[in-house]
């Protein structure tokens, strides 16, 4: 558990379509093996310090006669932003993927200073 002791706590949502590989035969839809797709999401302002950072899928659109895996999740969080991260492996297809973000932190107060 994370405890947040600031008086100012941001959130941020988002939502994007990582990718549409069915439209041009990208690699989540005709590729086979390990796969992998990255968007770095950047906040409109810092956090104070490393927030925490849920990420789901929203959409998912896949061909029904291959296996369906998928893993996602956030990579690199720092105050700034992090990275979301959509990986396939195997005989996998997938035609697109929308994914969404909450991120929760403590935010910068006028009031903090440190000493040295």
């Amino acid at each position: 558990m994370q405890r947040l002791t600031s008086n100012n706590i941001g959130i941020t949502q988002g939502s994007r379509v990582l990718f549409s590989d069915y439209i041009d035969d990208g690699p989540m839809w005709t590729g086979t093996g390990p796969r992998e797709h990255r968007f770095e999401v950047e906040f409109a302002e810092p956090y104070a310090a490393i927030p925490n950072v849920m990420v789901s899928i929203a959409m998912w659109d896949s061909d029904t006669k291959t296996n369906q895996r998928m893993d996602i999740a956030a990579e690199n969080i720092s105050e700034s932003g992090f990275d979301l991260v959509y990986r396939t492996w195997g005989d996998s297809r997938v035609a697109r993927v929308r994914a969404n973000w909450m991120v929760i932190g403590p935010l910068p107060n006028e009031d903090d200073w440190e000493l040295y």
